[in-house]
């Protein structure tokens, strides 16, 4: 039986026997990163992009601790926010301190985070965290006035947007992973073994990653090839490689595509009718994977990490089946175990808390209506029981919900709750995404004959069992 933390997780029925080709994102999902030297590299050749704009930017640590995805970016107040499904803010934070209860209530009583609008950036992806540590930095920085210029949080959020963009695109960073991959890479031996199989069960499968050509080769030879059966190396397990593919663009865009021509120098010459198995493409769009592989949108499946650029815009724009990989759940999913007993008792507290203060409310009641027609109420002391129950348990109940509300990271919780709510992450995995699971590997299990059900949903006024 599959581990809990190696699950596949569907939200919408996914066949996988209706798939006939599997497209895969390399950077978080192919390819899995030591998230703190990842992060922390990018924070630092950003933070070094900034401080030739001449910011006093040197103080700024980089602490992978201090964040977790789903957040929001609010460019309106210069605050970090978690939210619920419906946008609700739970928790925000400005610079870096956490915002008091009154402060929060005040800043959001009448704002609901709707991540359509320009004052709202969304963190999807663990690439995230480095511009959260920038970002709440350089608030600070910003509020005091020490960052000539800039006029204003959205404007701040452009700059470090460009910084961390650059630090990405020119090379440096890039080339520093390559020099020291231990440092950097997580390799997954039961990678290679999962893809085997779905090429093995008549799958086609494609690499389409934002990487350029150079990185994605040294990259894949390092963390896959050491891994692939004699003979065979990791080009071998991919009918068409797509590198530099702009994503979410390629997915909206019908772009031009070019073939690499000369692999050892990266030269390129465009590329006009059907992608060809065997060959390296440079840009392009999805439209015209559709039509060389001649198949619906129905049979294609898309796996990535990045909720908005590889699963939002897949399911939005062309109907792709998608899958997310979210390495995170893991340890949510560990944590969740090892609470699970004080899970129940805080459940079992809580239902008593409602019921008690039900009878409260029935009592508090019965008395107004007994004083307005002259009558006898309830008596004082049944009203002062069912008081001092409800305070009791309250005492109970606060640590175990505190513990609760840490699990996952001690400021920001459960990636996939707000409260006792499903998070905002949470809803928008909910709602492009076909299905969730940690890693790539974790399909080797289901195998590409399954039939991923759906588990049913459950609403308010569903019977629990007694």
């Amino acid at each position: 039986m599959t581990e809990p933390i190696r699950g596949v997780f569907a939200n919408r029925t996914l066949n996988l026997r209706s798939v006939q080709a599997i497209g895969y994102d390399m950077d978080y999902t192919l390819i899995h990163y030591r998230v703190d030297e990842w992060e922390r590299a990018a924070f630092k050749h950003a933070r070094g992009r900034l401080a030739d704009r001449g910011w006093p930017v040197e103080q700024l640590e980089f602490d992978p601790s201090a964040f977790t995805l789903g957040l929001t970016f609010d460019l309106a107040l210069g605050n970090l926010v978690k939210a619920t499904r419906f946008g609700y803010v739970v928790r925000a934070q400005h610079g870096n301190e956490l915002l008091s209860f009154d402060d929060q209530r005040t800043a959001y009583s009448e704002t609901v985070i709707d991540l359509a609008e320009d004052r709202f950036e969304f963190m999807n992806t663990l690439f995230e965290l480095s511009r959260a540590a920038l970002w709440t930095g350089l608030v600070e920085q910003h509020d005091q006035e020490r960052l000539p210029g800039v006029h204003g949080y959205a404007e701040l959020y452009r700059i470090i947007d460009d910084a961390l963009g650059r630090a990405h695109v020119e090379g440096e960073l890039k080339a520093e992973i390559v020099a020291d991959p231990d440092r950097f890479v997580v390799p997954d031996p039961d990678l290679v073994p999962t893809l085997v199989d779905q090429r093995l069960a008549g799958r086609q499968l494609l690499l389409v990653t934002n990487s350029d050509w150079d990185y994605t080769r040294k990259i894949m030879a390092y963390a896959v090839e050491p891994h692939c059966p004699p003979g065979m190396g990791w080009r071998d397990l991919f009918d068409i490689v797509i590198v530099s593919a702009d994503k979410p663009r390629f997915f909206v865009d019908e772009k031009q595509i070019y073939r690499v021509e000369d692999e050892d120098r990266s030269l390129l010459r465009p590329h006009y009718g059907d992608l060809e198995a065997g060959h390296v493409y440079f840009g392009g769009n999805a439209r015209m994977v559709e039509r060389s592989l001649d198949l619906n949108a129905a049979q294609v499946l898309y796996v990535g990490d990045h909720l908005f650029g590889d699963v939002h815009v897949t399911k939005d724009t062309l109907r792709w089946r998608t899958a997310l990989i979210a390495r995170e759940l893991e340890a949510e999913i560990a944590d969740a175990a090892d609470f699970a007993d004080d899970q129940l008792e805080l459940t079992r507290l809580m239902t008593e808390k409602t019921e008690i203060d039900r009878v409260l409310a029935g009592l508090r009641m019965e008395r107004r209506r007994a004083r307005k027609e002259g009558g006898s109420g309830p008596k004082e002391r049944q009203v002062a029981a069912a008081t001092d129950r409800s305070q009791e348990l309250d005492k109970h109940i606060a640590p175990l919900a505190r513990r609760a509300s840490e699990l996952g990271n001690p400021t920001w919780g459960p990636l996939m709750r707000g409260g006792n709510d499903k998070s905002l992450f949470a809803r928008q995995v909910e709602r492009y995404a076909d299905v969730y699971t940690s890693r790539v590997s974790n399909l080797r299990a289901e195998t590409p004959y399954a039939y991923l059900r759906a588990a049913r949903g459950s609403l308010p006024h569903d019977q629990r069992p007694s």
